[in-house]
């Protein structure tokens, strides 16, 4: 099997590569920007106004929506090469709302999001978890009250980017307190700038970050905004996580960052030898490599299931349990590398790289959780994808 690209996607990598290099307004071999910081997002949105205005954001998606009717695979060559410099170009619209809305959503919704969604004139958090309900999801509580036209809204969602400029929501919320645990779902997607009873707090995070709290206090949702059936809003979410568990980002920047811990091994030596001779740490790295490629290749393999209308269910588990894996493993093997100085955090003078592996070690461990735990994964994968009974 041939896995080259053609030579108009090697083209047009190139002509990515050169947009970067002379439009980006961060220096990305020495800063990694977290688009749901509320400093980072002002300068992440700004940049991805750009490529909206070029198409590249939404590239395979119909032109009616915004997109260029492009392969799945050109589209794979730029999330490529956004994700190696840590460009966080794939937010949650263009991953998750827009493919959902395109399955599921009305053509009035279609009509007034999607078109944002591709220009990067709106931006989106997830409210889905809740202080109460992680993993088991379909335990959430947030309400949702039919009066009139209106849902009415209450409950807090948490671990999402709502307090770095989010516009909108996708939520799920109960509108049949009744109905068995995975029934009586809704999927709505709510507005949060300048609606009433809308309360975000901050939440920090152990790799200097923060995330959103979101308390809904009687806010009124219309139901316009209610994206497929009331009730059967679950398989809906479901769906959603499919697109959100499969990526290429992960692998892409797994290989910029072992790149930069093999240079970091040539350069730096331990009791008078360089560290790239130590053959264990030689033999680490190699298996490391071996496991980006695994990965990178599964993610093709989802790409392609998209080109041809599918939706990767149980391939998209695995590429999200083994890439967050693989990259926790890699982050640790970093830090390990660096010694006791690859435990500074980003900012510390003799912090090895920045800073970058330390900081992104302590956030692979919320990776291995966010959009569905590990064990979440090999449930999805054993059920669905090799058929075996519950336990």
């Amino acid at each position: 099997m041939d896995f080259r690209f053609e030579s108009v996607d090697e083209d047009f990598r190139s002509e990515i590569i050169d947009f970067v290099d002379k439009k980006l307004p961060w220096e990305w071999s020495q800063e990694d920007l977290d688009p749901e910081d509320e400093k980072d997002s002002v300068l992440v949105r700004q940049f991805k106004k750009q490529l909206g205005e070029k198409g590249w954001l939404t590239m395979a998606w119909p032109e009616e929506y915004g997109g260029q009717s492009a392969s799945h695979m050109r589209q794979v060559v730029f999330n490529e090469e956004m994700a190696y410099r840590g460009i966080p170009a794939g937010d949650a619209g263009i991953r998750m709302v827009g493919p959902i809305l395109m399955l599921y959503g009305t053509e009035e919704q279609k009509k007034e999001f999607l078109p944002k969604i591709a220009g990067a004139e709106i931006n989106w958090s997830q409210g889905y978890s809740e202080p109460d309900s992680g993993s088991d999801l379909a335990s959430l509580q947030t309400r949702a009250v039919e009066d009139g036209d209106d849902f009415v809204v209450t409950g807090s969602k948490i671990w999402n980017s709502a307090h770095a400029d989010s516009d909108w929501m996708f939520m799920l919320a109960r509108t049949d307190p009744d109905a068995p645990k995975h029934r009586g779902i809704s999927f709505l997607l709510t507005e949060l700038d300048g609606t009433e009873g809308v309360t975000v707090e901050k939440i920090p995070m152990m790799w200097d970050a923060y995330r959103g709290l979101v308390t809904f206090d009687n806010v009124r949702v219309p139901k316009k905004n209610l994206v497929g059936e009331q009730d059967r809003g679950w398989y809906v979410g479901a769906a959603l996580l499919d697109f959100e568990r499969s990526g290429v980002d992960r692998p892409a920047r797994a290989k910029r960052v072992l790149e930069d811990l093999v240079e970091f091994c040539k350069e730096n030596k331990k009791n008078g030898r360089l560290l790239a001779d130590n053959p264990v740490i030689k033999n680490e790295l190699s298996q490391l490599a071996v496991q980006i490629e695994a990965v990178r290749l599964m993610c093709y393999n989802v790409a392609w299931m998209q080109s041809q209308d599918m939706i990767p269910n149980k391939e998209a588990s695995i590429t999200k349990a083994y890439g967050t894996e693989m990259l926790n493993r890699l982050y640790g093997l970093g830090v390990k590398i660096m010694g006791p100085f690859g435990q500074l955090d980003p900012g510390s003078k003799w912090a090895p790289l920045s800073g970058r592996i330390e900081n992104a070690y302590l956030r692979s461990f919320g990776g291995m959780v966010a959009a569905g735990t590990s064990e979440i994964q090999r449930n999805v994968i054993a059920t669905r994808g090799l058929g075996l009974p519950r336990g």
